[in-house]
């Protein structure tokens, strides 16, 4: 049994003022694995009053400052690597074959070591002087999907604006969390730059959202949360950045590679066991192709290998939670209530596994827009193909939903295909799987959230603006704005 039964506050490991543990469950084994310490609402007092004493100093720190200790940041998270891969698989369940969720976090750092480097905090608009001064004192609550990667994101850029934390990491994930502020502990972020306190949201996360001293608040996580986090900052007016939930659609055009679509919807998908709220788990096929597309989706969702996600051959784990395991297996019964037509996949645990959260990789067709698998978030491996009959009635299904996160399309004519991207409500469309930037703004339209993440959008979130008059010649000297 592994321990972690400190919180981190104002530079060293501190015991919670109450001694409250949780046990975290190894969703293959199904059995506890580690322990990990609990704060409560006091314990996140001690954190918000630790950085914001902090926050005089270090707001007033220079950029180059600032970018050596992302250096010494990226130096220590590398020699934990294999550390944080080991450690997921065990709490979440992702494969140690999913690189990218360890070594995809040092690759945000350098990004924003980079737009730091280069980013304006003063110009002008005439004659008069626009300053980007750090918020303050951040809140940063994480999720368990991307359990080190979103929480590096977040950290880093409060971070690069000069901003100093209180991070809480979802409580399935919180022994990366942890780890992660061992790594900046290593790094020697100077005391009460950076804070860590596990705990309950309706407490801990509660507790930050209400909270006077805390000047913003960054949430990733379900969109029903998302709005209690919103509703609970209003009563201080401090800076909000949500991202949410998503239900993308992916539409394939009637010109499209239609090999090349179904494969890639497939991997993009399920990717993550299906946990990651840009997921396309909506694929719009033109109603004469459907039958053309199901074999090669078929095809590619049984290639996964499923299995210990310690094991490097495996490419598909368990999902994160036996409340998760239930919530999506629900939704496949639902499905098929519902009268979708199940191709592969369904409700029984893979060949093979009679124990931990495994869910075959499932694909309904026949779905229609009204379905509860066609509008509601299932976080899991399971995608819905639902038939269009022209371009404007695609559009009409993908843009009716509450969310906005991300979007794909699929076709030949790049031309036609910009129509159809433009007519997109979301936040990130991705044209025939072109990847993603990581220097380019992640975030949402409606309830996927408010705000941006990554690149010089994400520094801007972090950031209050000034303006100030009567300086006209310094002014002079600085770049403008406009013009």
């Amino acid at each position: 049994m592994r321990q972690y039964p400190h919180l981190y506050i104002d530079g060293r490991w501190t015991d919670p003022g109450e001694p409250h543990q949780l046990e975290l469950v190894d969703p293959t084994r199904e059995e506890p694995f580690a322990r990990v310490a609990l704060g409560n609402a006091a314990d996140a007092d001690r954190a918000v009053a630790a950085a914001r004493r902090a926050f005089e100093s270090f707001s007033t720190t220079s950029v180059d400052d600032r970018i050596t200790l992302i250096d010494r940041v990226i130096d220590v998270y590398e020699s934990y690597i294999d550390d944080f891969s080991e450690l997921i698989a065990r709490e979440v369940g992702i494969p140690v074959s999913n690189r990218a969720q360890v070594t995809g976090p040092a690759e945000h750092m350098r990004v924003a070591r980079e737009v730091l480097r280069e980013y304006p905090f003063e110009s002008r608009i005439g004659g008069a002087i626009v300053r980007r001064e750090p918020i303050g004192v951040c809140a940063l609550i994480s999720p368990w999907n991307w359990p080190v990667q979103t929480g590096v994101i977040k950290v880093i850029y409060a971070l690069a604006a000069g901003c100093t934390v209180v991070a809480k990491p979802s409580l399935n994930s919180a022994a990366s969390g942890a780890l992660l502020a061992q790594v900046l502990h290593e790094a020697e972020i100077p005391p009460g730059v950076f804070n860590l306190v596990n705990g309950r949201g309706r407490e801990v996360g509660d507790a930050l959202s209400h909270h006077p001293d805390v000047d913003m608040i960054s949430f990733t996580g379900s969109t029903a949360a998302g709005k209690q986090v919103g509703a609970a900052a209003a009563g201080t007016v401090k800076r909000v950045c949500l991202e949410l939930g998503g239900k993308s659609a992916n539409i394939v055009l009637p010109d499209a590679d239609l090999q090349r679509a179904a494969r890639w919807n497939i991997q993009r998908c399920f990717f993550n066991a299906g946990q990651s709220c840009h997921a396309p788990s909506r694929m719009l096929v033109h109603e004469s192709q459907v039958d053309q597309v199901v074999p090669f989706l078929v095809d590619e969702a049984r290639r996964y290998r499923l299995g210990d996600p310690l094991d490097v051959s495996t490419t598909m784990g368990p999902v994160v939670s036996a409340a998760q395991f239930k919530s999506i297996r629900d939704h496949i019964q639902n499905g098929l209530e519902e009268g979708a037509q199940l191709v592969t996949g369904g409700l029984e645990r893979p060949d093979g596994l009679e124990g931990g959260y495994f869910v075959q990789p499932t694909v309904f067709t026949g779905v229609t827009p009204d379905m509860t698998i066609a509008r509601e978030e299932i976080f899991g491996p399971v995608l819905t193909v639902l038939p269009y009959r022209d371009e404007d009635e695609a559009l009409r299904i993908a843009n009716d939903s509450p969310y906005g996160l991300g979007g794909y399309v699929f076709g030949g004519d790049r031309t036609h295909a910009r129509r159809v991207v433009n007519g997109l409500r979301a936040g990130r469309i991705s044209y025939n799987g072109a990847a993603t930037d990581s220097y380019t703004p992640m975030g949402g339209y409606k309830q996927s959230g408010i705000g941006r993440s990554m690149g010089r959008f994400g520094l801007d979130e972090y950031l209050e603006v000034k303006s100030v008059y009567g300086f006209d010649d310094e002014a002079q000297a600085l770049p403008t704005l406009f013009g």
